[in-house]
């Protein structure tokens, strides 16, 4: 597989031997590590992946950002593969193909979660541009690379294609094996950074009518959605509702409704962190 994935990690010893199995074929793999304190930098390299430290400054890219401006990749495509995600089988045999497509320069990947043992049905479709030409690919700049608490990786933003776009049919896998505690500590920086991207879209018009919302491609008109759901309320209560019934997270079992009763709370504390941020007039 002509491919260099690029994996950014920061003590990921649970998740990273399955995510480096999974991408056994792949010509070059290069992890992007944070200092990791555990036995994740030996793992990559027993695993013959490439091991680059990244330090990050306090402002500037981020670890994706740098990565994808700074090395130097061999193959003409690269994939972005967190350290929780895995490649499945029938991924990793569509990608060879896909990318001999002529005029193709990215594709979208869609992400199947496994949480608490059982593969959530509600999660998907949950699309993200992983796999893309060298040099087209970047990562989005919302202005929020700097924000404290937030980490030195970049949390929601999305990989922009300067070109034609497909999507691929099978997707990967998500699988935290590090528990339920790692998911709380990851959400509660992630609400930090949504709660500044928050107010920051609520500053700035929708800009577009609902047929003009129509005519967008996919990630256009998906950042335009989120610009109508920051102006919403009781996000909490819509949110669950969408998960959980819209969703269908009621066919996920226990498992879907803990989820979903998450991604409620998820919600509540952006919004607190928002009401938070407004009340000390932040800049």
């Amino acid at each position: 597989m002509r491919v260099t994935v690029v994996m950014p990690i920061l003590n990921e010893e649970e998740n990273l031997r399955e995510a480096l199995r999974s991408v056994e074929g792949a010509d070059e793999v290069i992890v992007v590590d944070s200092g990791s304190t555990d036995r994740s930098v030996e793992i990559a390299r027993a695993a013959g992946a490439e091991v680059v430290q990244f330090a990050y400054p306090g402002h500037g890219p981020k670890k994706k950002s740098w990565a994808l401006q700074t090395l130097r990749f061999r193959n003409d495509w690269v994939l972005l593969l967190d350290g929780d995600e895995r490649l499945t089988a029938e991924l990793r045999d569509e990608i060879p193909a896909a990318i001999e497509r002529a005029g193709i320069d990215g594709y979208y990947i869609d992400r199947e979660l496994v949480f608490m043992g059982r593969s959530l049905r509600c999660f998907r479709p949950n699309w993200n541009l992983r796999l893309f030409r060298r040099g087209l690919g970047r990562i989005e700049n919302l202005e929020l690379a700097e924000l404290p608490g937030t980490g030195d990786n970049e949390i929601h933003e999305h990989v922009v294609v300067d070109g034609r776009v497909e999507f691929l049919e099978n997707p990967l896998l998500h699988k935290d094996d590090r528990g339920l505690s790692a998911w709380l500590e990851r959400h509660n920086r992630y609400a930090t950074w949504e709660a500044h991207l928050y107010r920051k879209f609520r500053r700035e018009p929708i800009g577009v009518g609902p047929v003009g919302l129509l005519r967008l491609d996919a990630f256009r008109r998906k950042r335009a959605l989120r610009r109508v759901w920051v102006r919403l309320p009781f996000r909490p209560a819509v949110r669950f509702v969408v998960w959980y019934g819209l969703r269908r997270g009621f066919l996920d079992g226990r498992a879907g409704f803990i989820f979903c009763v998450l991604m409620s709370y998820y919600e509540f504390i952006i919004g607190a962190k928002l009401r938070e941020l407004e009340s000390k007039g932040a800049s």
